[in-house]
């Protein structure tokens, strides 16, 4: 089975040596990159499963790599910075980025959140679904893993497509926060509700005819979302 492989990238040597001896300790195949530059070199060359990318670097800041590689990847991206301020994070975010963590860090939450991740990365084939569930002018097709929208096709991130498929499967149940954080993130996240509305945002634009006014994702306030049976 091939090993889940981790891009490092900072511009700190002792950051960088402290994690992957952490990581290949936990498990982990880890390579490594001092700038931006070099994780879009690398990750050309070794495809990683997933990034773990500082945002303050010289030259090609985390924020520009980040945009480089979710022009042409959705892999999974986890933002480091020293920079502790909500601004960031929700840069980060927006941008898509999976997850963030601030500097200092506690590794070992790190490696739960990566493993986090790879959970959520593993087939669902397990699973018995509906194949078709119409959402309104959305057909969200579960065993394919397509989404239509007024007849075309859209492209959803990971997360996107893991909030929409939770959500379609339980159409009609409210979904409250700490469930679908648990489902979709981890168990470790289940109180993150910050991260769950700027991935709700971002689905809605894809989905939604008028993403400021939803007919198709439900906000219940305080207390999560639900697709209305009526959505269909």
């Amino acid at each position: 089975m091939k090993q889940f492989r981790v891009l490092i990238v900072d511009d700190e040597p002792t950051i960088i040596k402290f994690l992957e001896i952490k990581l290949r300790t936990s498990g982990y195949a880890v390579t490594i990159a001092n700038s931006g530059l070099e994780a879009l070199k690398q990750f050309q060359a070794e495809e990683p499963d997933l990034l773990v990318l500082d945002v303050v670097m010289p030259g090609m800041d985390g924020f520009e790599t980040l945009k480089q590689i979710r022009a042409i990847s959705s892999v999974p991206v986890i933002i480091l910075s020293a920079r502790e301020t909500n601004t960031d994070k929700i840069k980060g975010l927006k941008m898509g980025a999976d997850d963030y963590l601030s500097k200092p860090f506690n590794p070992d939450e790190l490696v739960a959140r990566i493993e986090a991740v790879s959970r959520r990365l593993a087939p669902a084939e397990t699973r018995k679904i509906i194949d078709l569930i119409t959402l309104g002018n959305t057909t969200v097709n579960l065993k394919n893993r397509m989404v239509i929208v007024n007849d075309k096709e859209i492209q959803l991130t990971r997360i996107e497509w893991l909030l929409l498929s939770e959500l379609a499967r339980n159409k009609g149940k409210l979904m409250l926060y700490g469930e679908l954080l648990t489902r979709v993130w981890g168990p470790e996240y289940r109180d993150d509700v910050q991260i769950l509305r700027t991935w709700i945002s971002r689905l809605r634009r894809k989905i939604e005819t008028d993403p400021d006014n939803p007919v198709i994702i439900h906000t219940i306030p305080k207390t999560g979302y639900i697709i209305n049976e009526s959505a269909a």
